[in-house]
């Protein structure tokens, strides 16, 4: 196979001409990142997005793998002189691993088997004389193969390692494993039992007790969940085929006559098929079934993440914000517009300390000192009490009070990063700051903490790890292209996601910054120890610089198109600022008389997208939002109450949604709407605010039934006994928790 076999596939699979797949693919190979290539290649590409980008990247890939892999089976064969025309040109053709590798089973070298013992003692052409199921006296045939020294005593042994031989044979066909491969993928059934004596221990895993499942239909989170009651020994998880089915299939395949000889074939396939075709296509199956799960959740997960990391940043304010507490007090930190950590206290408005008039006091001062236009306050322990002690204090009207989500500012704050941020102060300070700067920006804070810890997938730590690290490492670096950075504020963490430079290339950036002052111009960037041409290519128009002396330079308009912008200005007498300020001008461009071989269409009208809302934010304005005043803790709600919140987590089964109570309410998919909803993304976003009933509560295991369906009546709603003992246990149905696209993974 050749790339340009490659470039063929590919394009079939997209539905997308093999120039622009043939294109992409060479600037992926001559260090293009996916942000650079979807952005200002759009005339190389055929204006492919990052996903369909991304694709190419990853499918090139596993074709060059999987030749790699043909090319070693060639070898093999070849060395072993069994190589024919037809087998050859089988293998070529093989257009999946799991084809390729049906093929080469029967030539592949294997430990000694029953059929290898077997072909020691000389009976491998009495095998093959059954197998051709030919009208013959089995027993006159198999006296002959009675040898004492190779140890084959009677009959009975001879023919039992005939069967051994067939059996093996059966078990190698690529038609029979295709046939019994698809009946386990279509009919086949999980099923589940709890070990004996493990069900109080494996409470958790009681919905899987005794449980069968279609593997066809299971959802991924209850295929991962079962798999990990399986791998903590509280269930025995197997997954049964149509056996019946599978035997009549292969028989069908290989038996030809009907007599003596075609009696032992079928005894010889019904033992191939519970000894050795079951168990290695079940563990085929399995690790298949895994995969798919997989990449269900890690869409989920990455659907979420996406839009969490793009949520909307209130902006460049100074801000108080508060670590809420009790025992220990409310950490207050101010930070400047920047960010900025200016001053830190600890406040007590709270039992047991109670010094609620000394806290007033303090938090009026900060205000008034730093002039405060924001107070971020985490919604964990004591968030929704700090925020009614807030809200109670009289601060000026203006000031913004916002309960921010601090999922992962604990990790943050005891992180690498946080104590080279903050060597000097402690973990609630640096808590306090991320809280802040969350609000401030949610994506500049949340690239400092590891994807899996912000507490929006599903099972994150059963899936593939490397699977997952490259989706959510793809979110990342899209999130943070897509909107940009400004270079002379931002953190080394963001900046090592930009296009092109990574962990080096963003602290040489930062030490420079340092040590020279704010970078006056996109060019003084070059300037930067080892930023070379390729890399200031790749990371040049995600780089912002505001108010500098070039109005494009704080824009996405890349560099290399700089020109075509000062030609515009020349054809219409004016400023680059001009053309950003007066749409008239920008309505007089014709782009046709600007278009080349390196600037076509797609990116000129970019260029002009771009002119009339130069660095726009692409993210949503910053909205308010304000939880049910008087509701702070699982005892203040009420079954029936009707409730705003916002969706923290969205899984396939349904949505997490915080009501203000410290704990996540579940709507099952069943009660997003009046309609049956598969899946959950369908109806709720990460982020989205919603209102929702209480329809079930059970406080001792804290755990909250919300529903959407607000027109439902109290007699369709049911109370658990909320004081009931019993063991504590998450609403989260798991860790709580596209590849972007799932085309990818029925190649792997």
């Amino acid at each position: 196979m050749n790339t340009e076999y490659h470039i063929e596939i590919i394009s079939k699979e997209l539905s997308i001409s093999e120039k622009f797949i043939l294109a992409t693919v060479k600037l992926i190979e001559e260090g293009g990142t996916v942000p650079f290539i979807s952005r200002y290649r759009k005339e190389a590409t055929g204006s492919m997005d990052e996903v369909a980008v991304a694709y190419v990247r990853d499918r090139i890939e596993q074709l060059r793998d999987l030749d790699k892999r043909r090319v070693a089976i060639l070898k093999s064969i070849n060395e072993q002189q069994k190589m024919t025309p037809e087998l050859e040109a089988k293998i070529q053709q093989a257009s999946t691993l799991v084809e390729l590798e049906d093929i080469y089973l029967p030539y592949k070298p294997k430990r000694r088997t029953k059929a290898t013992i077997a072909k020691e003692k000389g009976l491998e052409p009495l095998a093959k004389l059954i197998f051709d199921q030919l009208p013959i006296n089995i027993t006159e045939e198999a006296v002959q193969y009675i040898n004492l020294e190779l140890g084959v005593s009677n009959i009975e042994e001879a023919l039992a390692g005939a069967k051994d031989i067939m059996a093996e044979w059966v078990s190698e066909h690529q038609e029979c494993r295709a046939k019994v491969r698809n009946l386990f993928s279509s009919k086949g059934v999980y099923k589940s039992k709890v070990i004996t004596g493990k069900e109080k221990e494996g409470e958790k895993f009681k919905d899987y007790f005794d449980c069968e499942e279609a593997l066809a239909k299971a959802p991924s989170h209850r295929v991962l969940a079962m798999r990990r009651g399986e791998k903590e020994m509280v269930l025995i998880l197997d997954i049964l085929p149509p056996e019946e089915e599978c035997i009549m299939s292969i028989e069908k395949l290989i038996i030809q006559s009907k007599n003596e000889s075609a009696e032992l074939v079928k005894s010889a396939i019904k033992d191939s098929f519970k000894r050795l075709i079951k168990p290695s296509i079940e563990t085929e199956i399995r690790m298949l079934s895994k995969k798919k799960a997989d990449e269900e959740a890690i869409k989920v997960f990455a659907e979420n993440l996406k839009l969490l990391l793009l949520a909307a940043p209130l902006g460049q304010k100074n801000v108080l914000a508060i670590d809420p507490g009790f025992r220990t007090g409310c950490k207050v930190v101010a930070l400047d517009k920047q960010g900025k950590l200016l001053e830190y206290i600890a406040i007590f408005p709270h039992e047991p300390q109670l010094r609620v008039s000394e806290a007033q006091a303090i938090i009026k001062l900060m205000c008034d000192k730093y002039q405060i236009q924001a107070i971020a306050i985490g919604n964990g322990t004591a968030g929704r009490e700090t925020e009614t002690f807030v809200r109670n204090i009289q601060l000026p009207s203006e000031i913004q009070i916002i309960l921010v989500n601090e999922s992962g500012a604990s990790i943050y704050s005891a992180s690498e990063t946080a104590r080279e941020e903050f060597p000097d102060q402690d973990i609630t300070v640096r808590g306090a700051v991320s809280i802040g700067r969350r609000l401030m920006d949610p994506l500049a804070e949340l690239v400092k903490i590891d994807p899996k810890s912000i507490g929006v997938g599903q099972y994150q730590h059963d899936v593939d790890q490397m699977m997952l690290k490259q989706s959510l490492d793809d979110i990342v670096i899209n999130a943070v292209n897509k909107v940009g950075v400004e270079i002379n504020t931002a953190s080394k963490e963001i900046l090592t996601y930009i296009s092109g430079l990574g962990p080096q290339l963003a602290k040489n950036i930062v030490e420079f910054r340092n040590e020279h002052g704010p970078f006056k111009s996109r060019s003084e960037i070059k300037k930067v120890s080892r930023m070379g041409d390729k890399a200031y290519e790749q990371a040049a128009g995600f780089l912002r610089i505001y108010n500098a002396t070039n109005p494009l330079d704080s824009s996405a308009v890349h560099p290399e198109s700089y020109s075509v912008v000062e030609q515009m200005t020349k054809d219409l007498n004016c400023s680059v600022m001009d053309l950003i300020q007066k749409e008239e001008l920008r309505k007089r461009l014709d782009l046709k008389k600007y278009a080349s071989e390196q600037i076509g269409l797609p990116t000129l009208n970019d260029i002009l997208q771009e002119l009339a809302k130069p660095g726009r934010d692409p993210r949503e304005k910053f909205e308010v939002f304000k939880f049910q005043e008087g509701v702070n803790k699982i005892e203040d709600l009420r079954i029936g109450m009707e409730l705003p919140g916002i969706i923290t987590n969205v899984t396939k089964f349904g949505a997490f949604v915080d009501i203000g109570v410290h704990q996540d309410g579940l709507v099952h998919v069943s009660q997003l709407a009046d309609r049956f909803v598969s899946d959950a993304s369908e109806i709720v976003k990460v982020q989205q605010k919603v209102k929702v009933k209480v329809v079930e509560l059970d406080i001792s295991r804290k755990r909250i039934s919300l529903s959407m369906k607000l027109g439902l009546t109290n007699n369709s709603i049911k109370e658990t006994n909320t004081r009931k003992s019993g063991k504590e246990s998450s609403n989260n149905g798991g860790d709580m928790q596209e590849k972007l696209n799932m085309l990818l993974g029925k190649f792997k």
